[in-house]
């Protein structure tokens, strides 16, 4: 099998060039030398305290080497990626802590096999060395509800004993006092992953397979297996078979949480799953458990323990008292440790009220006859774009998603359905930003924004006049307005192609005695001749300019909708 795509200098070096970029960028780290490890720069401050040390293998960071820091670990020991540290390398992280003056040693480890041996090793290395060293083994898994001789794995939940047994340390606690504590906290606490696919170590392929159409519970976090297997489903769904498998009572592995109970949330990405997924699995997390009665004091939501690439998610629940809360709202340098507010979440108002649009003022004259003209102009505008929809969608195919008919045929029905409702203003200026509110709340996509942002702006000259002249300075007010926001100009391939001629050829509307109709007609050939005219243009501008060859052979569609939109206003105004 082929080896995975990954972002490296090489496979051997790896873990080194992640460690040294980790303590490149954060100031407050330091690496021991020879030996991957992370260590606070500010090592003299753990005088007379408690020094804790982490680490396992690389590939789940930010841990643990993100949690160094004030408030947290003091060090985080790294093996290569899936593997545990090497002994000399754990060894020589608890000298440097007992030589900066710790007042003993707390090895926080998550439950693999190799890590405990390899942990375990150091610590009886050090006690023969006269340290003060203890070890706590974290197992937080909820997979397996009758575990094996091995017993729970140590997944995300370990990023939380960090948090607690470094406000611990920074309060001054002995190291009794603190392995006590955070062996209670442990015991109250679970967590359960779910994947969307494999990862893959560097230099080899997938760990696993998995089907496009599938899920897997319960999975670790090196790709071992799960418990069983989905198929697709909602989120939802999902997060409701991760929190009923924690909870279920006859698990020996269940974390024992009920209706009124406080818990803190870890909403966890496994590493490849977008921030999108994400929030939604954290939204569908918290509704569930507020849903049956549980308080949820603390939510966090983002990447904690990883698996490399890995698409999937887990979830942490730990019971809270208010000891607990407040060693997890102590403040911490540690750079992966998320700068939130230390709020409850449940019971916040989590939607602002929006102000009320304000209404339209009425008409305070309303003008039948001008209204039916408005109606007559608006039908053949509608009639015009629904008999365009395959032509433009045609058009558009070539530089576009193919859409363009259908979003002005969108936008025909919503204007007929506007006009059903027989609510039109008779003042020009009403009318269009009306009709520009239609446009923009069910048109849509970029047309739609266009659309209504030249209707708003040629609202403006019409509020106190509706001359020709006012008329011509709406045109313009329109196409500035259009070409402000929307950054094309004329030559760009656009539908300000067809307006930019049409309102040049408007510009005699400003004289006195104009003739309006055939200044409308001339207006009408000189859209439909600059529509057809950019079938030679290059593009500079839209969707168009981001293709391979900017250089189409065809109109542009919305230049083409704006010619006819134009063509049909003349139309039903008596033109022929």
């Amino acid at each position: 099998m082929a080896a995975s795509k990954k972002l490296l200098n090489s496979v051997t070096g790896c873990v080194d060039d992640a460690l040294r970029g980790l303590t490149s960028c954060c100031p407050g780290l330091r690496l021991l030398q020879g030996h991957r490890v992370v260590l606070r720069a500010d090592l003299e401050r753990i005088e007379g305290r408690v020094a804790l040390l982490s680490g396992g293998g690389s590939g789940h960071e930010p841990a643990h080497a993100g949690y160094v820091g004030h408030g947290m670990l003091t060090g985080a020991i790294a093996g290569p990626v899936f593997t545990s540290p090497p002994v000399g390398s754990i060894v020589a992280a608890i000298q440097a802590v007992a030589r900066a003056g710790a007042a003993g040693v707390l090895l926080i480890v998550k439950n693999y096999t190799g890590d405990r041996l390899n942990f375990g090793l150091a610590l009886e290395r050090a006690r023969r060395e006269g340290v003060d060293v203890e070890m706590v083994v974290i197992a937080d898994d909820c997979a397996f509800t009758s575990p094996r001789k091995a017993g729970r794995r140590g997944i995300c939940g370990t990023v939380l004993i960090h948090k607690i047994a470094g406000a611990l340390a920074e309060e001054g606690k002995s190291l009794p006092e603190i392995l006590r504590t955070v062996t209670l906290a442990a015991s109250r606490m679970g967590t359960l992953g779910v994947s969307l696919s494999p990862c893959s170590v560097p230099g080899s392929g997938p760990t696993f397979q998995l089907a496009a159409d599938e899920l897997e519970l319960g999975l670790g976090i090196h790709g071992e297996a799960g418990v069983r297997r989905d198929k697709m489903m909602s989120s939802d769904e999902v997060v409701k078979i991760m929190i009923d498998h924690m909870t279920d009572p006859a698990s020996q592995s269940r974390v024992d949480v009920n209706s009124g109970d406080s818990v803190i949330l870890v909403v966890n990405n496994l590493g490849g799953l977008s921030c999108l997924e994400l929030q939604i699995v954290a939204d569908s997390a918290v509704r569930l458990l507020e849903e049956r009665g549980v308080m949820i004091e603390r939510a966090v939501l983002g990447s904690f323990m990883t698996a490399l690439e890995m698409s999937g998610v887990s979830l942490t629940i730990m019971k809270s008292s208010q000891e607990i809360l407040k060693l997890y709202d102590h403040e911490t340098a540690a750079p992966a440790w998320p700068r939130v507010p230390c709020i409850r979440v449940t019971g916040q108002t989590r939607c602002h009220p929006c102000p009320p649009e304000s209404p339209l003022p009425e008409d305070p004259e309303p003008d039948a006859e001008r209204v039916q003209v408005y109606v007559r102009v608006l039908g053949h505008v509608c009639r015009a774009l629904l008999s365009l929809e395959e032509e433009l969608n045609d058009l558009d195919r070539a530089a576009g998603d193919g859409d363009c008919g259908s979003t002005h045929a969108r936008a025909a029905h919503a204007i007929e359905d506007w006009l059903s409702g027989g609510h039109l203003p008779s003042h020009p200026s009403r009318l269009l930003t009306a009709l520009s509110q239609v446009l923009l709340e069910k048109m849509g996509g970029t047309s739609g924004a266009l659309y209504s942002l030249f209707l708003t702006a040629a609202a403006r000259p019409l509020q106190d006049d509706s001359s020709p002249p006012a008329w011509a300075a709406a045109m313009d007010a329109g196409i500035g307005a259009m070409k402000r926001y929307g950054g094309a100009e004329p030559g760009d391939r656009t539908m300000l192609d067809s307006l930019c001629a049409a309102g040049h050829a408007l510009q005699p509307l400003r004289g006195p005695n104009c003739d309006v109709m055939r200044i409308l007609s001339s207006a009408v050939q000189s859209a439909a001749a600059a529509a057809e005219d950019t079938r030679h243009m290059t593009a500079g501008a839209g969707r168009a300019s981001y293709i391979g060859s900017s250089s189409l052979s065809r109109p542009d569609p919305g230049a083409v909708a704006a010619a006819a939109i134009l063509k049909a206003v003349w139309e039903g105004l008596g033109g022929k």
